[in-house]
């Protein structure tokens, strides 16, 4: 008889429950969350496993490539699908997850989540680990601007390279304000040397990779939108269709209907928001500061004149999902299309 198991992962440890076809729980351990200590669990039962189930979390790559590596069927199941099952449950503990996540491989009623390789998933930590940097930067820039406007000085909106240099000319000559915004511009010189290595890297990366390089022939897609599409698609096979890109992505409506009531909402952002955030700022770029006309530019124009710039850029980034995907399967480079007509590149 067939045998499955759950595992509850957590940071120190794991719970595991091994069910048998019938449902019948046949055995409930708990290991270390360690590749070893978990394989070594899992074998010890001495039972024949069909499938072994993880809940999607940080740690579920990881233990998802061991276990695979050591011949156990590893198989990593959506955190939304899961948490159904486990409200099944009247009290939450790891226990009764890792029985659900059994019981859910025994019945077979999930979606396999697709577990990217390891370089995709460390070029997506350099990208989460630059964009971190430059949030933090932004958010440094607008504390030094409130310690100005409360001793009355209105920085303006210099460049990211004159701020400090603009600061210290405001500061100069005022005693109180200077050794307030002086650790911080101190701060900022240090994070904008380390947003500039990070930079590199991405830069040095999407030199290398010739995927990296046949994206960027669009316009408006620069390294960091290539890099992060590449990240989160990793093989372009997953897809049957291209246009199921957009959806992946979150950039396509999110739909309710029941019975007579039947409504299309804003885009279901239920995807990879690294992504989803850099095709979006692609197509605004696409749209208002690529000089080089295309169909696809000249589309998008038509929707923004028809609907507005906000739905445009969402459009447009929706279309960059399908073209960059069609692309990397067909190892084209994008066609440019017809030129607009004098209207279109008036607009």
């Amino acid at each position: 008889m067939d045998h499955y198991a759950g595992l509850d992962v957590s940071l120190e440890e794991t719970a595991i429950c091994v069910v048998d076809g019938t449902g019948r729980i046949v055995k409930e351990v708990r290991a270390a969350s360690e590749p070893e200590a978990l394989i070594a669990a899992l074998r010890a039962t001495g039972l024949p496993l069909e499938r072994v189930g993880l809940e999607a979390c940080s740690l579920t790559a990881w233990l998802h490539d061991e276990l695979r590596q050591a011949g156990l069927p590893a198989i990593c199941i959506e955190t939304r699908q899961a948490n159904a099952t486990m409200k099944t449950m009247p009290n939450k503990t790891d226990r009764n997850n890792a029985r659900a996540l059994a019981q859910i491989m025994r019945t077979g009623w999930f979606r396999p989540v697709h577990v990217k390789s390891r370089p995709c998933r460390l070029w997506r930590s350099l990208l989460v680990a630059r964009r971190t940097v430059l949030n933090e930067m932004r958010s440094i820039e607008n504390v030094v601007r409130a310690i100005l406007r409360e001793g009355g000085v209105k920085l303006g909106t210099p460049a990211r390279a004159a701020f400090a240099g603009r600061v210290r000319e405001l500061t100069s000559d005022d005693a109180l304000l200077m050794p307030l915004v002086e650790p911080l511009l101190a701060i900022l010189a240090t994070m904008g040397d380390q947003l500039a290595r990070l930079t590199k890297q991405v830069l040095d990366i999407t030199r290398q990779e010739e995927v990296c390089r046949r994206l960027m022939s669009v316009p408006g897609v620069g390294p960091i939108t290539a890099l992060a599409f590449r990240a989160t698609i990793d093989r372009p096979d997953r897809f049957r269709r291209s246009r199921d890109v957009g959806a992946h992505l979150g950039l396509t409506p999110a739909r309710y209907q029941s019975g007579e009531t039947d409504i299309s909402g804003k885009v279901s952002r239920c995807g990879d928001e690294l992504a989803r955030t850099a095709l979006y700022e692609a197509a605004h770029t696409l749209l208002v500061r690529s000089r080089k006309g295309s169909a696809l530019r000249a589309w998008g124009m038509k929707v923004a004149k028809a609907r507005g710039m906000a739905r445009a850029r969402v459009a447009v980034a929706r279309k960059l999902a399908v073209i960059l995907h069609r692309m990397w399967s067909d190892e084209t480079e994008f066609r440019f299309g017809k030129e607009p007509g004098p209207g279109l590149a008036a607009t």
